[in-house]
């Protein structure tokens, strides 16, 4: 949902509704879901400037969707939900990379990552 968003800048709960027309998921997830994408786009540009600062010579527009998202995301977990472990969050945003993303992404993202966890928690 968040991929699309970044490609089309649609509103949040068209978005959500959409997607989960074809999938028979339980209530719980999709609300899940709903929340980490809107609170996502709710807070993006604290969390693109957060992204910004940490990637050293890379803009945002000139990363990969996938990579630019997930770093969105696990930002955004690392920020507003305090009880998902900020390792936890690193760990699925690397394993997502690994699946869905180029070879350099899971150490692109680590790496950038691992700098906002610092801060934050510095």
């Amino acid at each position: 949902m968040l991929f699309q968003w970044d490609i089309t800048r649609d509103a949040v709960d068209q978005i959500a509704a959409y997607f989960f027309v074809n999938y028979d998921e339980p209530p719980p997830v999709v609300e899940f879901a709903s929340l980490l994408v809107s609170r996502t786009v709710e807070h993006v540009e604290e969390i693109d400037a957060l992204i910004q600062h940490h990637a050293e010579h890379w803009r945002l527009d000139r990363m990969a969707v996938v990579d630019r998202n997930l770093l969105r995301l696990a930002t955004q977990e690392f920020i507003y939900d305090k009880e998902t472990p900020k390792s936890v969050v690193i760990n699925e945003a690397i394993e997502i990379a690994r699946r869905f993303s180029s070879q350099e992404s899971p150490q692109f993202i680590n790496g950038i990552l691992d700098g906002i966890k610092k801060e934050l928690e510095g």
